[in-house]
């Protein structure tokens, strides 16, 4: 066939079911029997339950039953990731509660109304303890302890003693710095509908990311065997991370659905939603040593992860992902990072788009600038004196990752070039100069990342007797776009048009095995899955069409809607026709198989932000946003543009704008999209993205992974414009997210002659936590 359509932009074939409503979601499903369940949230960040009373509530029309941990259990929920086994949380709060939001007690009814109306018949008897709701203060000498046994609210540590990073540095750049917390937000909550089967199991539908992960978690939690359970995920509506595994609400209405016998059905409302689990969350204390030249000494970071309340999968981040990933694109010689999961009376702190990664970014990005203020370097110019050079790939950093391939002044050269610097800088200076009150700021960040993480996925290709296929993959699309890309490989290896190709995904009963999708793995090995079940498939196609013309397999190649022999155009066979020629030989024309990927990839890119930024109230608006990505082989641009164009705004957003706050004694104070500052269509600009291609070689396609990039270069891009935009002032730095409270007060600080100075000494835990009883390691999978 001439030509690819490897490398095309073609139109996602998922989209028009998204678009016109034909899309089923958990809460759109109806099943005989159907019940409600609704909980009973703790209105205290921190208080010790003396007393549930249920009974006005079990009375109260249309009510089945309401459950207190007393009933469901106090066994530890099995979790995607923790970093504490002491840490553990059960189905329901069983002491005390540890956060507002904190489910108590779990009402169900024959109607959602009935439920809401019960719950508030549900007595609780609180005793207040004290609260502490940010991670310094909760390392802090007598700070209330949220698990008794766990000495200073450290769930997990890590440290690198015996190493000096900054020895021989001839400059020595400090800084403090916040990641702050952030809302997941997805559109679609989280939702669970579980009904008990006629065998003893259970079928879930579930607003999942992993639906095998789910089955076998919800397995151990019912003690049945996974081959009992079947999971459903249907169309899911966004994840980005907060969706990985179950949560101590799907155990709940799980274990309340095997004792009432009945379906099931919970969907988090969207106050619920902003409550349950937040992303980032990290206090860094990042000091650099450089020599005169501007090449880099070490690096040492001491890092407190909030890991909010349960210490749940952000428990890793300090001592895990953002570790990993300190080192970045850079030759670092030495590299010590101390990390401390810290716990919070806040919501837990979970997996969020990128997972760790954006938070070492973001630290070494602004360390960057301001060692290039420090030293009187462009911000490029410091980044190119310590690429990495590309002949020493592949690559052990300090900190154990092998990056794969890559040329990290690649993409930094045409962002440069596609944002215009010298001309943006040009109009920055013509804005001082005439002494305007809007000045520019040009920020730069480059940057690596880590997607794939190695392991196994399952790949399925059926031919049918009209010629179509059907393909199958572990992963689970939630809006990446598997079934066009997927679709695109096997149209690419067998000839057969996209519109004749269904793809299946998300049903532990259909789908032999899975991962599931995070971690920006679904292509590289989910793809390269289908890809060899695709090429299989062929080969056995072309055993039998070589039978039938009596010609060499290797004299078969792909035509139009079959196969036929090289070079005689009227000896050909259509797919229908070699499936049913395959039926009578008895020989399945499909494949199930299963691909490896034998390490992590590390994609790669430059991003360049310019802004505006009001000096009189310390507004900023966003005017170009340039991203130059590199995700290895790019197989769909329209797909690949869509993910760069999410994460961006993501990224700009987390620089700009969001923020879950909570005041001292924990209440949340954003809670609601009236006070969480998640931008809309007008807040954001048209983005400028485009890709350069350093495939990899760890798989057949070349690809990386292209979902979290586009947000760990962005952030830290944007913040850095603004610091650049008030340099000429004396302003060194401006925490996340740079709001015009923020910005101001940095102006008027500086203008005052007492600009702030970005270091903090880090808390003294760092110093006094006994090395000998560090971990334990935090456990769970990659997101």
């Amino acid at each position: 066939m001439p030509g690819s359509i490897l490398g095309t932009s073609v139109r996602r074939v998922e989209d028009p079911d998204l678009l016109v409503g034909r899309s089923t979601y958990v809460d759109n499903q109806r099943v005989d029997g159907l019940v409600h369940a609704v909980f009973v949230r703790s209105p205290f960040a921190h208080a010790r339950i003396t007393g549930i009373d249920t009974s006005e509530a079990a009375d109260a029309p249309g009510v089945l039953a309401v459950f207190t941990a007393e009933e469901l259990g106090t066994d530890p929920v099995p979790a995607f990731a923790i970093a504490n086994p002491a840490c553990a949380r059960s189905v329901l709060a069983t002491d005390k509660v540890r956060f507002v939001g904190d489910p108590v007690a779990l009402v169900v009814a024959e109607t959602r109304t009935q439920a809401v109306d019960a719950v508030e018949l549900v007595d609780v008897d609180y005793e207040d303890l004290d609260v502490v709701a940010d991670v310094e203060s909760a390392v802090a000498d007598g700070a209330p302890l949220q698990f008794e046994d766990i000495a200073r609210n450290v769930a997990a540590s890590r440290f690198e003693d015996g190493v000096d990073p900054l020895a021989g540095a001839a400059h020595v750049v400090r800084a403090r710095l916040e990641n702050q917390r952030v809302a997941t937000s997805p559109i679609e909550g989280h939702a669970i509908l579980v009904q008990p089967t006629d065998d003893g199991g259970l079928t879930v539908w579930v607003s999942t990311q992993q639906p095998h992960m789910a089955r076998d978690l919800v397995a151990q939690h019912t003690g049945l065997d996974p081959e009992k359970v079947r999971v459903i995920a249907p169309h899911v509506g966004g994840a980005f991370g907060g969706k990985a595994g179950i949560g101590a609400e799907h155990a709940a209405v799980t274990s309340a659905a095997l004792r009432l016998g009945r379906p099931v059905k919970w969907a988090e409302t969207r106050s619920e939603a902003m409550l349950s689990m937040h992303g980032r969350g990290q206090v860094q204390y990042a000091e650099l040593g450089l020599r005169e030249d501007g090449t880099i000494v070490g690096l040492r970071a001491r890092i407190l992860g909030d890991c909010g309340a349960y210490a749940g999968f952000a428990g890793g981040f300090p001592t895990g992902p953002t570790r990993l990933m300190a080192q970045g694109p850079y030759e670092i010689p030495t590299v010590a990072v101390d990390g401390l999961a810290v716990l919070t009376n806040t919501a837990p702190v979970g997996a969020f788009r990128g997972a760790g990664r954006p938070e070492a970014t973001a630290m070494l990005e602004r360390m960057m600038d301001i060692a290039a203020d420090e030293l009187g370097l462009a911000p490029e110019e410091i980044r190119r004196r310590n690429f990495i050079a590309p002949e020493k790939f592949p690559y052990e950093t300090r900190t154990g990752a092998t990056y794969d391939v890559a040329d990290f002044d690649l993409p930094l050269r045409e962002a440069l070039r596609v944002a215009d610097v010298e001309g943006a800088r040009a109009e920055q200076r013509r804005r001082l100069e005439a002494g305007e009150s809007r000045l520019l700021g040009i920020g730069i960040a480059t940057y690596v990342e880590i997607t794939g993480f190695g392991g196994s996925e399952f790949g399925s290709v059926r031919i049918h007797d009209d010629g179509s296929a059907t393909v199958m993959s572990g992963t689970s699309a939630h809006g990446q776009g598997h079934a066009t890309s997927f679709s695109m490989i096997v149209s690419e290896r067998l000839g057969i048009p996209l519109e004749k190709i269904r793809y299946v995904q998300s049903d532990t009963a259909l789908v032999r095995s899975g991962g599931g999708t995070g971690g920006s793995r679904s292509l590289q090995l989910g793809g390269s899955a289908v890809g060899k079940a695709a090429d299989e498939v062929y080969d056995k196609a072309r055993e039998l069409a070589a039978n039938l013309f009596e010609a060499s397999p290797e004299d078969i190649e792909i035509v139009e809607d079959g196969l036929g022999v090289r070079g005689v155009p009227d000896r050909q066979v259509t797919w229908t026709d070699l499936a049913a020629r395959a039926a009578e030989d008895g020989v399945e024309l499909g494949s199930d198989t299963d691909f490896t990927l034998p390490g992590a990839t590390f994609p790669f890119g430059a991003h360049v932000s310019i802004v505006e930024v009001d000096t009189e109230t310390g507004h900023v608006v966003p005017v170009r946003h340039i991203a130059v990505d590199d995700c290895g082989r790019v197989l769909n641009p329209l797909i690949v543009t869509g993910q760069q164009h999410g994460g961006a705004v993501q990224g700009i957003s987390q620089a700009l704008w969001e923020h879950f706050v909570y005041d001292e004694v924990g209440t949340p104070i954003t809670s609601t999209f009236a006070d969480y500052a998640i931008p809309t269509a007008a807040d954001t600009i048209m983005l400028e993205t485009s890709n350069t291609e350093t495939p990899t070689p760890l798989n057949p396609l070349g690809a990386k992974g292209i979902g979290e990039s586009a947000t760990i270069g962005s952030t830290p891009a944007v913040q850095n414009a603004v610091v650049d935009a008030l340099s000429h002032l004396g302003v060194r730095h401006v925490d996340l997210p740079c709001t015009p409270q923020r910005v101001w007060t940095a102006i008027q600080a500086a203008r005052a002659g007492r600009p702030q100075d970005p270091w903090r000494e880090p808390p003294e835990v760092f110093a006094t936590l006994p090395r000998d009883g560090e971990g334990p390691e935090p456990t769970g999978g990659d997101l």
